[in-house]
C-alpha cells in the first residue's frame, strides 16, 4: 500500500469483520513536533494476548481465503520508515486500539491519498456501521459522523449514490479548509 488511506481502508475492514457497530478514525498532523498520528478503535469482538502477539506476523492471519496477514505489518514497516511506530491494544468483547505515529515531514512518509475514496468505499460497503472520521491539523479540525448523517437523511440510505457524492465532496472540503497536508 502506498498511501495511508489505503492502510485506513484496509483495518477499518478488519474492524467489521471483527463485528464493530463503530469504528473512530483519527488522523492528527501536528506541525510543531513534526507528528502525523493515526488512530483507529473499535468495539468489535477484540483480540486474545495469543492473537494480539502474532497481529503483525506477515504469515499470520484470521482470514479463510489467504493464507498471509499482510496490513498491519505493512502499516508497521511505513511507520517504521518515517521515523514513527504502531502500536496496538486489544481486549476480547471490548474492541480494538490501532495508533500509528509517522515524522508529519519525514522524506519516507507515504501520503495521505484518498482519504475521502477510503471513507465513502468503508461507508456505502458498511451501511448500519457508524463512522467516525476526526482529522486534525494544527488547530483546526474536521469532523465527520455517519451517525449525525443518517440522522439528517431520514428514510435515504447513507448508502445512495447521491448521499455518497455529498460525503465525499464534504469530506474533501473539510480537509481543505483545514489546511491538511497530509
Amino acid at each position: 500500500m502506498l498511501e495511508l488511506a489505503l492502510h485506513i481502508l484496509d483495518i477499518a475492514e478488519n474492524s467489521t469483520r471483527a463485528g464493530a457497530r463503530h469504528v473512530d478514525i483519527r488522523l492528527k498532523e501536528d506541525p510543531g513536533d513534526d507528528l502525523l498520528t493515526m488512530e483507529i478503535a473499535d468495539d468489535g469482538a477484540g483480540m486474545d494476548k495469543e492473537t494480539l502477539a502474532k497481529a503483525l506476523d506477515p504469515f499470520y492471519t484470521t482470514k479463510k481465503v489467504r493464507r498471509v496477514g499482510l496490513g498491519l505489518p505493512m502499516l508497521a514497516q511505513a511507520a517504521e520508515s518515517a521515523g514513527g511506530q504502531l502500536m496496538l491494544s486489544s481486549e476480547p468483547g471490548k474492541g480494538t486500539h490501532l495508533k500509528v505515529t509517522f515524522g508529519l515531514r519525514h522524506l519516507d512518509r507515504q501520503p495521505l491519498g484518498d482519504a475521502a475514496g477510503a471513507l465513502v468505499t468503508l461507508i456505502a460497503g458498511n451501511p448500519d456501521i457508524d463512522f467516525t472520521y476526526c482529522h486534525e491539523h494544527g488547530n483546526q479540525s474536521y469532523l465527520l459522523s455517519t451517525e449525525e448523517i443518517k440522522k439528517e437523511i431520514d428514510d435515504v440510505p447513507i448508502n445512495h449514490v447521491e448521499v455518497l457524492k455529498y460525503i465525499r465532496g464534504h469530506i474533501a472540503e473539510g480537509l481543505k479548509e483545514i489546511g491538511s497536508e497530509a
